[in-house]
């Protein structure tokens, strides 16, 4: 079977479906909000509601996502407007971040190209070759409790109130999206005070973790993929240098289908509320391998692509010099 013509059978837009995920995850939003500040002093309700409304800000996040591929809704004009209205509560500037997402799917699996990736990651050639300067701040950046908290407080709240190709892409666009995070946090405080303020921000930052996570995931793993032009083959990209998480049903409706990365490179115009179906009946021939949790936590120790073996290997354990003579 060709693989295009399965998956455009479930590239269809379906404005009811698209509603129901983009206004009822809002709902979720504000709900777990509403309860984790109300109930700050319970821990049994504010705990809860808090890991809720870290789930629907990753949630909005992935629709503002599919509202870039215009992919969402039916029309153009219907995704762009949604992806406009998700930006305050998801803090990525809609124009710009779209664009840098595309430019992404352009450069999945290039070793030419890995400025377009979300997470950088060296070669073993590179790093054999490599002063200690440069190993040194690349383990920091790819310590797990260092990427994951200080990477996602520092994207979410710092770097995209100016991600990168903001000139080329559009200033005003990102001037606008951050007083719109000012106002609305103006109107929180209005609402609910300092308490409002904290509770958003510490469950926010919950949500920037597993985000970012979830971001390492789908494209770090051990037979991720990745080459160069002219041997790079976009379709292996796409289907093998993306990773399929198995985490379960209702993880997979928290976040939105984000997890079934590999078929989305394929075909970015499939919704997420297809992507499932799109995935699990895949024909045979193309059923990929799933990642379970235990494996994506294995994941975090995988740091340099080895050219060579084309797997993401661990960092190399320090070679012992033989050839020290020995006091005594």
């Amino acid at each position: 079977m060709d693989l295009r013509a399965y998956t455009r059978q479930y590239a269809i837009q379906d404005n009811l479906l698209a509603s129901l995920s983009y206004f009822g995850t809002f709902a979720a939003y504000f709900t777990s909000l509403y309860l984790a500040i109300r109930y700050v002093d319970t821990w049994l309700i504010m705990l809860p509601a808090g890991v809720v409304f870290a789930f629907a800000a990753v949630r909005l996040y992935v629709l503002q996502h599919d509202c870039g591929h215009h992919s969402l809704f039916k029309t153009r004009q219907q995704n762009e407007w949604a992806g406009h209205g998700l930006s305050p509560f998801t803090f990525a500037p809609f124009e710009v971040m779209k664009q840098n997402h595309n430019l992404h799917h352009s450069g999945i699996g290039n070793l030419e190209h890995r400025e377009t990736g979300e997470i950088n990651t060296m070669t073993l050639r590179e790093w054999n070759a490599a002063d200690w300067k440069t190993r040194l701040v690349y383990r920091l950046y790819r310590n797990p409790f260092i990427l994951v908290p200080v990477g996602a407080a520092f994207t979410y709240f710092i770097r995209y109130r100016w991600p990168k190709n903001t000139r080329r892409f559009g200033w005003r666009g990102v001037a606008l999206h951050n007083l719109s995070i000012v106002l609305m946090l103006g109107l929180l405080y209005g609402v609910a005070g300092m308490t409002g303020i904290w509770v958003w921000l510490a469950f926010s930052f919950l949500g920037g973790m597993l985000g970012v996570f979830l971001v390492y995931l789908q494209h770090n793993f051990e037979d991720t993929y990745w080459d160069r032009r002219p041997d790079l083959d976009p379709q292996i990209a796409a289907l093998q240098g993306s990773s399929a998480l198995d985490f379960g049903w209702w993880f997979d409706m928290a976040v939105a289908c984000i997890t079934l990365h590999d078929i989305h490179h394929f075909n970015a115009r499939i919704p997420s509320y297809r992507l499932r179906a799109c995935h699990y009946n895949l024909p045979p021939e193309y059923a990929p391998r799933r990642i379970k949790f235990p494996e994506a936590l294995a994941a975090l120790n995988l740091k340099l692509w080895d050219e060579d073996r084309k797997r993401l290997v661990p960092f190399p354990k320090p070679s012992h010099r033989t050839d020290v003579p020995q006091a005594g």
